[in-house]
């Protein structure tokens, strides 16, 4: 039998997450399927990156965040085929380069979704939905 965690706990620990990763976070759109954990190098290219907003993800409910505002890159870095996505702090890390979260990209589909997966180098890239669920909620 699996561990459960009430509603009240898993809401906690996502807050919590946000809270570690602090602010300064930024997201890289990119290439190719994400590695294997985040501990990985990245996989394939950097397609865009956004800085996100100081206070990114809305307070855990349900076991569920949400994004907040309007998460976006004016002028996509280059061209090709989003797949998936990677969010790093420098905060957290110290570096900048450390990823602490990744999850798939599709549009309409994927941990994360994206006006259109099909992005051309100078194009607006918008983040169109990105529900971040605790297990066994």
């Amino acid at each position: 039998m699996a561990v459960q965690l009430s509603v009240l706990c898993r809401d906690a620990k996502l807050n919590a997450i946000e809270t570690y990763a602090s602010t300064s976070c930024s997201l890289e759109i990119r290439t190719l399927s994400q590695p294997a954990n985040c501990a990985a190098a990245g996989a394939g290219s950097v397609l865009a990156t956004i800085n996100l907003p100081a206070d990114w993800m809305n307070a855990a409910g349900s076991g569920q965040k949400t994004y907040i505002a309007t998460w976006q890159d004016a002028s996509a870095d280059a061209s090709g085929t989003a797949a998936h996505f990677r969010i790093y702090n420098s905060q957290a890390t110290k570096d900048g380069t450390t990823c602490f979260m990744q999850g798939s990209v599709g549009q309409g589909s994927g941990d994360l979704s994206l006006d259109n997966t099909t992005i051309v180098a100078g194009q607006s890239v918008t983040i169109t939905q990105f529900t971040w669920t605790e297990g066994n909620a």
